[in-house]
């Protein structure tokens, strides 16, 4: 199965080739033939002369090339249909035709859509959650009617996914450009100013009425999941496209209950982040980076202020300038200079680099953050104060007594118990038993008389003897304790020990 998805993945991945080869622009306009009208039909030589008239000039020899060379690549598939020809020479050319692959065709179309796309912002296509909404009513109503009419349902279905799939485009494309223009460093002035504009006022208005419609849409999908097999099974009963040999096709969505889950998930919070939640973080993430440029913007000295304005007066220099002025100026700019090593003095300690030593193996220097980051030495915020150790020993102090009659409590519990089978006790009586319990069993391997096991500041004392086939059972909120072939018995410390005694504290 791994080996037939990649080579699947192969095959599919060719159909990108034609864009990178050195004739990229000749396939393109090919490409351009077979994918306009519907059903197109060409041989090489109306691939030539069609060209021609788009200002691509090929031979039918070259023509002939290109088209066969898509084919290999998948991007177009052979042709059939009669030819009529004056010659032989053209009968045999014509009975090459082609036509565009489905994937070759969807490929080429994404393509110049992506080409033909503008850098700047898309519009978000919010209108469609108010109309989403709309059609969801209908949906609705029209399942409440007693003989629901298919087609006009499954139109309503098409739309509302449809409307679904082009406002997650349109949103993921709007901030992905965002995201593009915030990682900017040089976003300054008028430009910033305008940017701003945009990022508070469109956001906030996606932002409002993603709040307004969201619910809504996840109100009626909540409505529509028990009646989702009602919806598929109409939707069913229409002429479905079935392949010759068998083969699944692929179906619009809406027409699986896994399509309306997903619809339902991006508007609902109860399975994790949902969309109306995503678009919210991705705005505060907006809003703190355009703050972050704001600071970048004000700030006085260091590297928070922009230099786009020297780089720019920079690249003019460099572009008036000639030959021999050129290097000097990226010298004396970069400090491109040739390696020197300066000593300070005799007072320099640990001196290991001499003047000939390169930059690359000399010892590093440790460069302080304010003058890394700032350019300067001046010492900013002010010395911490030096912690107050009497808070933290009473806190301690009072944390251990909690301990300590949490402890004591559990021990009385046990006390009173006195035989522990059958008895209910707290976890923490449980466990400090279980505690004592395994002292004294690592203490004690000869088991034929009553051993004890005893916590002299909980003045508590544990008592185990081995009865045949006897057990204690001891019962606690969250479970059972059963100790088989031991009778046990808490009581309080007498002071006299049987076997090997022990003390926890």
């Amino acid at each position: 199965m791994g080996e037939d998805n990649n080579s699947m993945s192969a095959e599919r991945a060719s159909l990108f080739v034609y864009l990178t080869t050195e004739y990229a622009n000749e396939y393109r306009a090919v490409m351009n033939l077979f994918t306009g009208p519907l059903l197109v039909d060409l041989s090489a030589s109306e691939v030539a002369h069609q060209l021609l008239e788009h200002g691509v000039s090929l031979s039918v020899d070259e023509a002939t090339n290109r088209c066969e060379q898509l084919r290999v690549w998948g991007n177009l598939v052979r042709g059939m249909r009669d030819a009529r020809v004056p010659s032989v020479r053209d009968f045999l050319r014509s009975r090459s035709r082609y036509q565009a692959s489905k994937l070759g065709g969807r490929v080429h179309r994404d393509v110049e859509a992506i080409l033909a796309a503008g850098d700047g912002a898309q519009e978000v296509a919010r209108e469609l959650l108010g109309a989403t909404v709309q059609v969801l009513d209908r949906i609705i109503a029209r399942l409440d009617e007693p003989s629901p009419d298919a087609e006009a349902l499954a139109g309503d279905v098409t739309t509302v996914f449809n409307n679904q799939r082009l406002f997650n485009e349109s949103v993921r494309d709007f901030y992905a450009y965002l995201n593009a223009v915030l990682s900017r460093y040089d976003l300054v002035g008028d430009e910033y100013r305008r940017f701003k504009e945009l990022l508070l006022e469109y956001i906030d208005l996606i932002t409002a009425d993603v709040s307004r419609h969201a619910p809504a849409i996840a109100a009626r999908c909540d409505l529509l999941k028990p009646r989702v097999s009602q919806i598929l099974e109409i939707l069913d009963s229409l002429p479905l496209l079935i392949m010759p040999d068998g083969t699944p096709v692929d179906r619009l969505p809406g027409r699986s209950r896994a399509d309306w889950d997903q619809l339902r998930d991006w508007y609902s919070e109860q399975d994790g982040r949902s969309g109306p939640e995503t678009l919210r973080v991705a705005a505060d993430q907006a809003l703190r980076q355009l703050l972050a440029n704001a600071r970048r913007m004000l700030a006085a000295a260091g590297t928070g202020v922009s230099r786009r304005a020297d780089l720019l007066k920079l690249a003019a220099w460099f572009d008036r300038s000639g030959d021999i002025d050129v290097h000097r100026l990226y010298a004396a700019t970069f400090g491109a200079y040739p390696s020197r090593h300066l000593f300070g003095g005799p007072e320099e300690p640990g001196v290991r680099d001499g003047v000939n030593t390169s930059w690359w193996d000399a010892t590093p220097i440790d460069v302080p953050i304010s003058m890394r980051d700032r350019g300067d030495r001046t010492a900013r915020g002010r010395s911490a104060a030096v912690p107050d150790p009497g808070k933290d020993q009473e806190r301690l102090l009072r944390q251990a007594e909690l301990e300590a009659r949490d402890r004591q409590m559990a021990a009385d519990e046990l006390v009173a118990a006195g035989v522990l089978d059958g008895a209910r006790v707290s976890p923490a009586s449980r466990d400090l038993l279980l505690a004592l319990l395994g002292l004294l069993l690592s203490k004690n391997q000869d088991l034929s008389r009553p051993v004890r096991e005893a916590d002299t500041d909980l003045d508590l004392e544990i008592t185990a003897e081995t009865v045949a086939g006897g057990r204690t059972v001891i019962h606690a909120d969250d479970g059972v304790v059963l100790v088989h072939e031991l009778r046990l018995t808490a009581s309080r410390h007498s002071g006299q020990s049987v076997g090997r005694a022990g003390r926890t504290g």
